[in-house]
């Protein structure tokens, strides 16, 4: 309706003129026979009225092709959609109509140019993350072969630091992968306390320098998921823990089981976060107030959490006390009878 509305007013003048011709016709008539008039007055009406629906219609597919025309240009500036464009449209329109296919061509040439620059960049992060590897395993297998010939106070300091660059490393490979427009998730059962078992052994230099309490709860839970994703959100957790853990620091793991889902709560007694930043924890870059513990945070770790769990089809949810620790919920859906989610 609204479409026929536009119609008629971009032809009013046209209309306006078709409706004039026939009332001088009309009044042609009368003059001529005033008899004959007066039956063929509803003719005429009729003639009329089906004369301008006719032109209503035939205008209204015509502006729909149009339409169309022009969608498929702007979703695909390619030269057969311009000449079919072209086609449908006055000479007028058409000048037009090439200048915007020359702007969207360039447009176009310009994203695929970044696109590709982009791709490059992403191979070449995820590339170098992996070499960098290479060191961190020499490092670990001399700290490990040759810790007789390293002082305790020395191996000690070499393992945080292995620890830190370890963390570092991976967050960048999982950062460019989550960027990735391919994805190689493996969807399997995971015993939850294996998954936390290999993360805390990865965290266990930067937990013992920091004197971590653990209370692990869990006894042979399986949740369906991607075990290394899984172990990338518990790292950057536990990690997170680390950073802004208080005196006598303790991480508290547990999992509670509902109808529809698996729930795993890693918490700590931290400092916390305040209520007002509590919204915005999974925001790329946030850091929060400027505390001594968060001066050199990146603001990454929990981001890149989120983004795990969104390609997991995981549900999160952060609950938090300043200065009385923070407590992460992790919720795996529970497999329905049939297979699916």
């Amino acid at each position: 309706m609204k479409q026929l509305w536009r119609i008629t007013e971009r032809y009013y003048p046209w209309l306006l003129l078709l409706l004039g011709v026939d009332c001088f016709c009309a009044i042609i008539l009368w003059i001529s026979d005033i008899q004959a008039f007066q039956p063929l007055i509803g003719l005429v009406v009729l003639t009329s009225l089906l004369l301008f629906s006719a032109i209503l219609f035939v205008l209204n597919k015509r502006e729909t092709t149009r339409r169309e025309l022009f969608r498929d240009f702007l979703s695909d500036p390619t030269i057969c959609n311009e000449e079919r464009l072209l086609s449908a449209i006055s000479r007028e329109e058409g000048e037009s109509i090439r200048l915007l296919a020359s702007v969207l061509q360039e447009h176009k040439t310009e994203s695929n140019s970044m696109a590709d620059a982009l791709q490059d960049y992403e191979e070449y992060v995820e590339g170098w993350a992996h070499e960098a590897k290479t060191p961190l395993s020499l490092l670990t297998m001399l700290l490990d072969n040759r810790n007789d010939e390293i002082s305790p106070s020395l191996q000690a300091k070499l393992d945080y630091v292995r620890s830190q660059l370890q963390e570092d490393v991976t967050q960048m490979l999982y950062y460019a992968r989550l960027k990735s427009s391919t994805k190689d998730y493996r969807f399997e059962d995971v015993n939850l306390n294996d998954c936390l078992g290999e993360v805390l052994e990865d965290y266990a230099p930067l937990l013992e320098e920091k004197q971590f309490a653990i209370l692990n709860k869990l006894q042979s839970e399986t949740v369906y998921t991607d075990r290394r994703g899984l172990q990338f959100m518990l790292g950057q957790i536990v990690s997170n823990a680390i950073k802004y853990s208080s005196d006598s620091p303790m991480l508290t793991i547990s999992v509670i089981h509902s109808e529809t889902a698996d729930i795993l709560s890693v918490e700590d007694n931290g400092i916390g976060v305040k209520k007002y930043n509590l919204p915005y924890i999974f925001q790329k870059g946030f850091t929060g107030d400027s505390t001594d513990s968060r001066k050199k945070a990146t603001g990454m770790g929990l981001y890149l959490v989120k983004k795990m769990a969104d390609d997991l089809n995981l549900h999160l949810e952060a609950a938090s006390q300043w200065g009385k620790g923070f407590k992460i919920v992790i919720f795996f859906p529970k497999l329905r009878s049939n297979g699916g989610k």
